[in-house]
């Protein structure tokens, strides 16, 4: 009888993996900015303190020492929260970084509403977006602790930079043990034929969910999980709409420039289909507990399926 596992945070995913990563590679180092114990890369400070960099509340200047153990041969981690990587520090990422498409894996922590209390300046909702306009960027967001650890794993071979958004709460296992690595990037968790259902991150179980009530309403629905966004599986993407014609885009971040975008742009070029994108609506997060503020900005199993039933309505 299969044990079930007990939810856990992509953020301590990504901690034991860069421990991992430290052990096997002497060229893998880690930097943070004052917030190892939050993003979890304390682990592998504590392990290898010649190896970690704390450079205190100076992302900007983060990124651009990453760069430069880069250019010297290392493997660079960086880690602090979404906002202050992708805010803070985004000309530095951009010039320092991407354009000489430097091996710097960007490891952004707290992304989304589910920061919870700290409020929308903590709450990063265009991160996504900011690092797919980025030329070289590498864009992952996993959905769950075992396909984040073996994302982390995997990011030691691939080229260039790379951008993982790992999250503070805890969330279901999609995966029973680390993945056999990214693959292309999108992996059909389950098969469908009347509307596509594409997450990523926090908001894959919940399309699980949405799916089985679906299924109660006599609607196929086929989830894809779509874990890396740039640069996403054309291919899979283009296959699972062409079969169903519409679909549902989920995610934990601004409707503008993330996975929403990128799906339309795979069916704009391929295969034009409609698309309903559930996400946060051109507009700042708030203070509260995650579930709520999930509540409150419609990113549940209950919303994803009103609005799945409303794009299949309006294709009839």
């Amino acid at each position: 009888m299969a044990v079930e596992l007990k939810p856990r945070a992509t953020r301590e995913a990504y901690g034991d993996a860069l421990l991992a990563l430290g052990e096997r590679h002497e060229n893998v180092v880690a930097l943070d900015a004052d917030l190892a114990g939050s993003t979890k890369s304390g682990k592998f400070g504590a392990a290898f303190p010649e190896r970690f960099f704390n450079v205190g509340i100076a992302e900007a200047n983060m990124m651009n020492i990453a760069a430069g153990l880069a250019i010297s041969g290392k493997i660079a981690y960086a880690s602090t929260f979404a906002v202050f990587a992708t805010g803070r520090a985004f000309d530095q990422v951009r010039q320092s970084i991407a354009q000489p498409r430097l091996p710097v894996r960007i490891c952004a922590s707290h992304g989304g509403l589910t920061v919870g209390e700290d409020g929308c300046t903590h709450q990063s909702v265009e991160d996504i977006g900011l690092m797919r306009l980025l030329p070289n960027m590498r864009v992952v967001v996993p959905a769950d602790y075992n396909q984040t650890y073996a994302a982390v794993l995997e990011s030691y071979e691939l080229p260039g930079p790379m951008y993982i958004r790992t999250g503070r709460p805890n969330v279901p296992f999609i995966y029973g043990e680390p993945p056999a690595g990214l693959g292309k990037g999108c992996d059909v968790l389950r098969e469908g034929t009347d509307i596509s259902l594409f997450a990523c991150g926090i908001m894959v179980s919940r399309t699980l969910e949405a799916a089985e009530e679906l299924k109660k309403r006599d609607i196929s629905a086929e989830v894809v999980n779509v874990s890396v966004l740039k640069p996403i599986d054309v291919d899979t993407v283009a296959a699972s709409l062409t079969k169903a014609g519409c679909a549902v885009t989920a995610e934990e971040h601004s409707v503008i420039g993330g996975l929403g975008d990128a799906v339309a742009g795979v069916a704009t070029e391929y295969c034009p289909a409609r698309i309903g994108r559930l996400g946060i609506k051109d507009t700042f997060g708030k203070s509260g507990q995650p579930d709520q503020l999930l509540e409150e900005f419609q990113l549940t199993a209950r919303d994803l399926v009103v609005l799945a039933e409303q794009v299949l309505k309006s294709r009839k």
